[in-house]
């Protein structure tokens, strides 16, 4: 059984392969063997990942008190000296000497209670030993000490020493934030579950800058502010929770944090980190490039380095939960009185890959010609003074009516429109909803005002 009583998916390979075979999510370079921990997109997988950035990134940018930025990936190496990374951003990597498996100490309960190889179970191991996690490479012909760079393990540092460039532009005065969408790279030594852990992700983060001695009140703001992002969203409330980090498991830059946790097939584990950050990015930047970063206040006629309320969520793990959290299978019964499976991606529309699918019932050439001008309408929009949709559609005309309802049923599409026998005379066509399957006859003229405001009316 791939769900529990509360309809939860347990089975994270029921979600690897439906994401390869309907184009969500594909291994890296596959067809040479694939490279550990890396993903490629796919056609539908592409899209829906846009969908969830956008969906960030307008609760964010659209905010009077958020800008956006697209800082480098490649910046000067101090940055990194500065914000800890070069000294202090390691795991402890212990080696089996048995079987060479390569494991993280901290993390392996095994390990921390008898000192056995978690993979063969052997004693024979190395003392464990701190393995940066930073990417290392060379800027320019040579390569020598001086032409080293990393990529970046995070893309908060390109907020942060952008810091006075995005205030005095803009001339926002603090509290303000500052949102980006990236991608990092860690040298992950356990990568692993799909896309949950990989050594190449895509990040979105908001920092936000506000005045020492407010920073408790942004903090428990913003922890209700991401949590009903989620919720906005679809993934249900009994798959999320908050977990607070204990004294001794705040990172050393931070006042408070909290994860936003998930319930995934793996388990409950971070969705999105929400940390205080005190000044300590802000001031390590100024002590490491001897520029000022203080804000002044003109109403008060005062300088402060602003505290920092960072908001970190991983795209990929976000569209992991989506997908499992929609994914559900419902039994059905046929035709001759057994039971049916219908497997379907319950995504919310502003989620999902595709929010119609176009569908003649036949391959009649009176029928296709009706459906690929009724996809063009739907892809391109209604034009005049109420323009009306244009919306991301697809056109299938293969195998029967019923497999392609379900076909769309598993990729998550909200509306599947039937062109019809009937709909040369009428004018016409079917709309049947993914969620309840229910069938409602809609004027061509009408169709897209009917599905934008079904769309609109998802909850």
């Amino acid at each position: 059984m791939t769900n529990g009583p509360s309809n939860r998916l347990t089975d994270l390979n029921t979600l690897v392969s439906l994401a390869k075979r309907r184009g969500f999510v594909f291994q890296s370079s596959e067809i040479y063997g694939g490279l550990s921990s890396c993903w490629d997109y796919g056609p539908l997988g592409s899209q829906m990942k846009f969908n969830v950035k956008m969906a960030w990134w307008k609760a964010m940018t659209r905010r009077p008190d958020v800008v956006g930025l697209d800082a480098a990936i490649l910046m000067a190496p101090m940055v990194w000296k500065a914000s800890g990374h070069v000294d202090g951003f390691s795991d402890p990597l212990v080696d089996c000497k048995e079987c060479k498996h390569r494991f993280r100490a901290d993390n392996t309960e095994s390990y921390l209670k008898s000192r056995q190889c978690p993979n063969c179970g052997s004693k024979n191991l190395s003392e464990p030993r701190q393995f940066n996690l930073m990417f290392k490479t060379h800027m320019g012909p040579v390569e020598d000490q001086g032409s080293i760079v990393y990529l970046r393990p995070e893309t908060a540092q390109g907020i942060f020493v952008n810091f006075i460039n995005c205030q005095t532009s803009t001339r926002h005065k603090i509290p303000f934030g500052i949102a980006q969408i990236g991608k990092s790279f860690r040298n992950e030594i356990t990568p692993g579950n799909f896309i949950f852990r990989t050594r190449e992700f895509e990040q979105m983060e908001m920092q936000y800058f506000v005045k020492p001695g407010t920073d408790e009140k942004a903090f428990e703001d913003w922890k209700e502010t991401r949590m009903n992002f989620y919720k906005r969203f679809g993934l249900r409330l009994e798959n999320l929770r908050f977990q607070p980090h204990g004294p001794g498991e705040l990172a050393h830059y931070a006042k408070a944090a909290v994860d936003v946790q998930y319930n995934f097939p793996i388990g409950w584990s971070e969705l999105e980190g929400i940390h205080n950050r005190s000044d300590f990015d802000l001031s390590q930047h100024m002590k490491f490039s001897g520029k000022s970063l203080e804000y002044f206040d003109e109403v008060n006629k005062e300088k402060f380095v602003p505290f920092v309320i960072e908001t970190a969520v991983g795209c990929d793990r976000l569209f992991l939960a989506f997908l499992c959290d929609a994914y559900r299978e419902e039994n059905l019964a046929d035709e001759k009185g057994g039971e049916d499976v219908r497997v379907v991606l319950g995504l919310h529309p502003e989620i999902a890959p595709l929010k119609a699918a176009v569908l003649p019932l036949s391959k009649k050439d009176e029928l296709i010609g009706t459906a690929e001008k009724i996809r063009l309408r739907l892809a391109e929009g209604v034009g005049g003074e109420a323009a009306t949709g244009d919306f991301d559609v697809t056109y299938d005309e293969s195998a029967s009516i019923g497999k392609r309802y379900r076909r769309q049923d598993e990729i998550g599409t909200p509306f599947c429109v039937t062109v019809d026998f009937q709909t040369a005379a009428d004018q016409k066509v079917t709309v049947r909803h993914r969620d309840t399957m229910k069938q409602d006859r809609v004027a061509i003229d009408q169709l897209n005002s009917f599905i934008l405001q079904g769309l609109r009316n998802f909850t």
